[in-house]
């Protein structure tokens, strides 16, 4: 009985092997033919199943063969879909674009170049890492809306442009977070005042110019004494603003605390300084080297730094 059993199981084995074999050898064996319009026809077929591997290799020995003929804007168009439903993304938005190129008078040229940029959208990573594509993507969305501006894209478009630059957004604050946590105070207070230029709107405001006032603190600080006095007033008039702007916020007694703590500053700086007066060894201690000097540039052109955990 066992030995029979075992016999069944190889025989069903065998078989589904070789009905497996069969299926790739037709397939194989079409996409070796020169029958064209058969691997036309069942690339379509391919492609309405959902097997779109097998549909992207019919398509790929086609594309060249119906270049210029009148098949080839379906063809073209079934092409760019199909990397699209096998996620890659590189190639759809170039088959997309050169279809919308190609063929500007379609009723699918709107659509294509809506893809395109689409695609664009999709392969934008996340905030921390490169934002190239994500420029790329706000360019070629807003391209979409200047081409087509009566489209009924245009809104998905322009929310999409939204979301893209929510993520720049993100980046911008938590580069200008990076330095202060690195400990460079001033170019934490450049980079504080580059995202609040940059994105005047930002969801972020109030917690950046709140550390603004945090970092222009520490940075006076850790400075050289002969200058700590306008450092420390330009910590005031940033907790001065902040308190004017959020009297209700969270960070309200803190910023009053940097402040005081900066008007304190200020008095023990003017009298380190008229001690100084008559000390030598003093004032080579007062003219000892910032601990803080880079100047970053503008988060809108700094996109390529990656943030640490």
């Amino acid at each position: 009985m066992f030995k029979k059993l075992k016999l069944l199981i190889a025989v069903a084995v065998t078989s589904l092997i070789i009905i497996f074999t069969g299926c790739k050898s037709k397939y194989e064996k079409l996409r070796s033919s020169n029958d064209n319009a058969k691997k036309y026809s069942e690339a379509i077929k391919y492609y309405n199943k959902k097997e779109y591997t097998k549909a992207l290799g019919l398509f790929e020995d086609l594309v060249t063969r119906y270049r210029g003929r009148a098949e080839a804007e379906d063809l073209f168009y079934y092409y760019a879909y199909t990397n699209y439903k096998l996620r890659d993304y590189t190639s759809a938005r170039y088959h997309f674009k050169t279809f919308a190129d190609t063929y500007p008078s379609s009723t699918r040229a709107e659509e294509c170049r809506f893809m395109a940029a689409y695609c664009y959208y999709l392969d934008s990573p996340i905030y921390s890492l490169d934002q190239e594509n994500t420029n790329k993507a706000i360019d070629a969305l807003q391209l979409f809306i200047n081409l087509y501006p009566k489209s009924d894209r245009v809104a998905e478009a322009s929310k999409l442009i939204q979301t893209l630059r929510d993520k720049l957004e993100d980046k911008s604050f938590a580069n200008s977070k990076l330095y202060l946590t690195i400990g460079d105070y001033q170019a934490a207070v450049i980079a504080f005042n580059n995202t609040l230029r940059d994105y005047p709107d930002t969801k972020y405001a109030e917690e950046l110019e709140f550390l603004t006032i945090r970092a222009q603190y520490l940075y006076a600080q850790n400075s050289r004494d002969y200058v700590k006095e306008t450092r420390y007033g330009l910590a005031i008039n940033y907790a001065d603003q902040f308190i004017e702007k959020y009297s209700k916020s969270k960070y309200l007694k803190e910023a009053q605390d940097y402040k005081k703590s900066s008007q304190n500053g200020i008095i023990r700086t003017k009298n380190i300084l008229a001690e100084a007066l008559g000390n030598p060894k003093l004032v080579n201690k007062i003219n000892s080297k910032d601990t803080v000097t880079s100047q970053p540039p503008s988060e809108k052109g700094n996109n390529n730094k990656k943030i640490g955990n």
